[in-house]
């Protein structure tokens, strides 16, 4: 059950993949949002109105696959990573799928990666075709990745083939590997490697990562742990009442 698990069954994905007459005329968004909520970039984003307008901002949203090119502008600025672009015609053998990726590294065009199912089990593995990027516009990376046609439904993301590598970062995926990778690149600090990669932003909010990292930073570099910055960390925050804060005068002692 999609409510328990957060995966969607082949029927929820039948339900919202295009049809196979649509999918043999081109490229086409599908768009796997399943629930209501309040969210509408896609259709605000789409420049030839396939995505039709939301006469509630919850609604979920519904496509005119006849307008529809696969342009992927909205796949840029979906913030839930709930659309992906299908190419039934891109050769004989294999469609073409566009994704967004916001891991790092990224993967590079002909590398070789796994291709995951919906519930993150490795399906196979599939080549990259193309990786666009467009930091003016802070947009997310999109991968292209040649699948063969009979797995089209199943493949729904990517990741880099690391099984040699331990996890450092296990909020945001990121092995050892992935870090020595960035320090090579020119990444100095924690705040560095928070910016690019994520780490530390999970749910440990660098508990287990950053004493890892900072011990690879300190061998790398040649700088002792003690010298090196720890990086900036948000302070705690709590709610207060507007009544609570009322309660205080200009010395800050309650009235």
């Amino acid at each position: 059950m999609l409510e328990k698990t957060g995966i969607p069954t082949v029927a929820d994905v039948d339900a919202v993949f295009p049809s196979e007459a649509r999918l043999a005329q081109g490229p086409v968004a599908v768009i796997e949002c399943f629930q209501r909520i309040p969210c509408n970039p896609c259709a605000t984003s789409c420049p030839r109105g396939a995505i039709l307008p939301f006469e509630d901002i919850n609604d979920r949203p519904a496509i005119n696959e006849t307008v529809c090119n696969g342009c992927a502008l909205c796949l840029t600025k979906c913030p839930g990573i709930a659309i992906m672009i299908v190419d039934m015609t891109w050769s004989a053998e294999r469609a073409l799928i566009k994704l967004a990726y916001e891991f790092r590294p990224l993967p590079e065009k002909g590398d070789e990666v796994l291709a995951l199912d919906r519930a993150g089990n490795v399906v196979t593995k599939v080549e990259v075709i193309q990786v666009l990027l467009n930091h003016a516009m802070n947009k997310v990376p999109i991968v292209s990745v040649a699948v063969d046609k009979s797995l089209v439904k199943t493949v729904r993301n990517i990741r880099l083939d690391k099984r040699g590598s331990a996890i450092v970062c296990r909020c945001n995926d990121l092995t050892a590997d992935d870090i020595k990778d960035l320090i090579a690149q020119g990444a100095t600090s924690i705040d560095e490697l928070k910016r690019v990669a994520r780490l530390g932003m999970g749910p440990c909010q660098g508990r287990n990562c950053i004493p890892l990292v900072a011990g690879e930073l300190s061998r790398a570099l040649g700088v002792p742990v003690a010298q090196l910055s720890p990086g900036t960390f948000r302070p705690s925050v709590k709610s207060i009442a507007l009544g609570d804060l009322a309660a205080y005068n200009e010395e800050g002692d309650i009235k």
